[in-house]
């Protein structure tokens, strides 16, 4: 009983409830500010603690390794949204998880253990990601428009992030790769399009789907740093730099778009 309760109810819980928050404040600015806002480290953080906790650090170091290129993953899965979002929600999101499920099948197959690979893979599809929506579709920024989340999506974001976290937890006992991407499943961006795109329009999403990729090396960072730092300084110590470092690339990442975008 304890530990089903160490491995799924406390993960969901704390999962569930770091979204919640993440979400509130985020829904507070417009989509430049707030889509930056709302790719802080959330279930990251509760998943890794956990599976450090459960497995050890050197298993934990593993399962991030692939942590960027997963989310390299999850901005192709943004972007693939954005462009099918005027057709129809149902063909944007058949089409983006289609596309995530196939790509991130490959990260298990190539069992993706190495962080540099993983990096690359992610800075290309940042690059890839970042030049189609700014470049090629040209889509605005929406930097006073404010998303409007009812109590019900807030809690709804948060039982999706906790079941997604918990499983992640629980696939520690199963492999480094695989839990480590379930670790980093677009909770946050699929809930955000989805709400953004029913409530304000295709472009109004498209403008919180660029300014949540431009957010999305804040997550990134934390990954390596817990990469490196967890086997060498521990779990606290690790997750604190890692934290600390995260916070400052995403001020850093506000101040810029609001001189770029």
């Amino acid at each position: 009983m304890i530990s089903i309760y160490y491995e799924f109810l406390i993960p969901f819980l704390l999962s569930a409830l770091v979204v919640i928050l993440i979400s509130i404040i985020a829904e507070r600015y417009g989509t430049k500010t707030g889509g930056i806002i709302g790719t802080l480290p959330s279930t990251i953080i509760i998943a890794f603690l956990f599976i450090a906790f459960n497995k050890g650090v050197t298993h934990a170091s593993e399962s991030v390794a692939v942590v960027p290129a997963e989310m390299g993953v999850n901005l192709l899965f943004l972007l693939i949204f954005t462009l099918y979002a005027s057709r129809s929600t149902a063909t944007a999101l058949s089409i983006s998880l289609t596309a995530w499920a196939l790509l991130s099948l490959s990260l298990f197959l190539l069992n993706m253990n190495n962080i540099f690979i993983s990096l690359g893979l992610f800075i290309l599809a940042f690059c890839v990601a970042l030049f189609i929506l700014e470049r090629v579709k040209k889509i605005p920024s929406m930097g006073s428009t404010h998303v409007r989340y009812t109590p019900m999506k807030i809690l709804l974001r948060g039982f999706l992030a906790g079941v997604v976290i918990a499983f992640a937890v629980l696939l520690s006992n199963v492999g480094a790769v695989l839990s480590g991407i379930f670790s980093t499943f677009p909770v946050i961006f699929l809930s955000t399009m989805m709400i953004t795109v029913r409530e304000h329009g295709p472009k109004f999403a498209g403008g919180m789907a660029k300014s949540m990729i431009f957010g999305s090396p804040s997550v990134v960072s934390y990954a390596i740093v817990i990469y490196f730092l967890y086997p060498l300084y521990g779990i606290i110590t690790g997750t604190i730099v890692a934290l600390i470092l995260s916070f400052f690339i995403t001020i850093l990442l506000c101040r810029i778009s609001r001189k770029i975008q």
